[in-house]
């Protein structure tokens, strides 16, 4: 890339943070059982990790990429197989029948209701191949300090406000019913969503 690309990569971090997956179902379940005030705990410990990989991958994966060519095309192909892969769970979810389940977390203290999210996410294979696939195509190889820093900090305040406000959001019973019940039907919607990135990061021009 020879630009910053600021609307494709809070774009794809936004579909990647908000869409149906294990760290949003144990936000779901923790609001539920165990309040509000858990489920903002758990929700901070998913975004400090969230912002772990999003730090690493501004500052390993430019200096790979400006040395070595050819690791910003093995990012790019594991980028959109994985993806194409959440594409393919994602349509497979919405066409199974029944309700989904959640667990919740945050029984503990609160510091380990902390590090319970902060573990949730930091071993998430979504989010490490995800946010490396994301800074490849839309941080060019070259970017100054500065522009890796706006990008780090923006993603971090969209991932602060997705997460934080699906802690308050689901602490009322009503509207996290309403989610599962309409599990299906934005298990489709993002089905489609990351099917056309995976093909937007192999189909894309780049310089």
């Amino acid at each position: 890339m020879s630009q910053l690309d600021l609307p494709l990569i809070l774009s794809a971090a936004f579909i990647g943070a908000a869409s149906p997956g294990p760290t949003t179902l144990a936000l779901v379940g923790t609001a539920l059982e165990q309040g509000r005030t858990k489920a903002l705990l758990l929700a901070s410990g998913v975004t400090c990790g969230s912002l772990t990989w999003s730090i690493a991958a501004a500052l390993g994966l430019g200096a790979v990429m400006l040395a070595n060519a050819w690791v910003f095309e093995v990012i790019r192909y594991l980028g959109a197989g994985y993806l194409a892969w959440i594409a393919f769970r994602s349509a497979r979810a919405a066409l199974r029948p029944g309700v989904a389940t959640v667990r919740s977390l945050g029984t503990g203290s609160r510091l380990a209701t902390f590090a319970q999210g902060y573990g949730l996410h930091i071993t998430n294979p979504k989010a490490i191949l995800f946010l490396g696939s994301l800074y490849a195509l839309g941080v060019p190889a070259d970017a100054a300090p500065s522009q890796l820093a706006l990008v780090v900090a923006l993603v971090g305040l969209q991932s602060l406000a997705i997460f934080h406000g699906y802690a308050l959001i689901f602490s009322h019973r009503r509207a996290a019913a309403l989610f599962l019940a309409a599990r299906r039907w934005l298990d489709g919607v993002f089905a489609l969503a990351f099917g056309w990135a995976s093909f937007k990061v192999l189909t894309a021009k780049l310089t």
